[in-house]
């Protein structure tokens, strides 16, 4: 579905990802995790065409992203932080999103209401909670019901509530077969929705295994403790 051929991307004497090759697939639920300034937010961003490589290339369903941007309408994304018009209401930015989109049918509206957003949808962006902003995010990359989810510390500030909720919702569109990557330092939250590993270090890819190998290679039971191990071992 997407696979990253040979991507190297600098940022002037820095190397940020350092001759990357990847695939994703649909159905898996994949952690990109890896240690701070590994590599991981420069290559979400070249998945969204936000960064252009300097060498290698992405391809989207078969198609390099760099000349098919209509790819991106087949992505839900979801920041770390999320920062929209402190003015607007979180309506109103529903609205303007859906304007952007140029849908307004066949939308996955269950985050809105499993957070009882309609509830405060009156309420202006600057007003809110990091965690209400943060149900915010989320419901935004589901509402379009994408092929692809890339989610960036997607349970970061929310109370546990709202956690089981997204990753209920998460474990949901997994069975759907869809594609879900997720970027996170909470890994706990993560032992019961993830399939697949990548481990970055240094704008580097270190491996892409199945959480089960990880497991059987590291000896421990949970992703968190495996990828300590991992860290450790590096």
């Amino acid at each position: 579905m997407i696979i990253a051929t040979n991507v190297t991307k600098q940022f002037g004497k820095l190397t940020a990802l350092d001759n990357v090759s990847l695939s994703f697939n649909k159905g898996q639920c994949i952690s990109l995790t890896g240690p701070n300034g590994s590599g991981k937010t420069t290559l979400i961003k070249c998945l969204l065409g936000m960064v252009v490589p300097d060498s290698g290339f992405i391809t989207f369903n078969q198609q390099n992203i760099l000349h098919h941007w209509q790819y991106r309408s087949a992505i839900g994304y979801m920041p770390q932080i999320g920062r929209y018009p402190e003015n607007m209401t979180i309506a109103q930015v529903f609205d303007m999103m859906k304007d952007i989109r140029k849908s307004k049918t066949g939308l996955d509206e269950e985050l809105i209401h499993k957070f009882k957003l309609q509830e405060i949808s009156g309420k202006k962006m600057r007003t809110l909670s990091g965690g209400t902003r943060q149900k915010v995010s989320a419901a935004l990359a589901f509402l379009f019901n994408p092929e692809v989810l890339i989610l960036d510390e997607p349970t970061a500030g929310l109370d546990p509530l709202s956690t089981e909720l997204l990753k209920d919702k998460i474990r949901l569109e997994k069975e759907k077969g869809k594609l879900i990557l997720i970027t996170s330092h909470i890994l706990s939250d993560l032992d019961d929705l993830v399939t697949e590993v990548i481990y970055m270090q240094e704008g580097a890819l270190r491996f892409h295994k199945s959480l089960e190998q990880l497991k059987q290679d590291t000896g421990q039971t949970r992703l968190s403790r495996a990828i300590a191990q991992v860290m450790k071992t590096n």
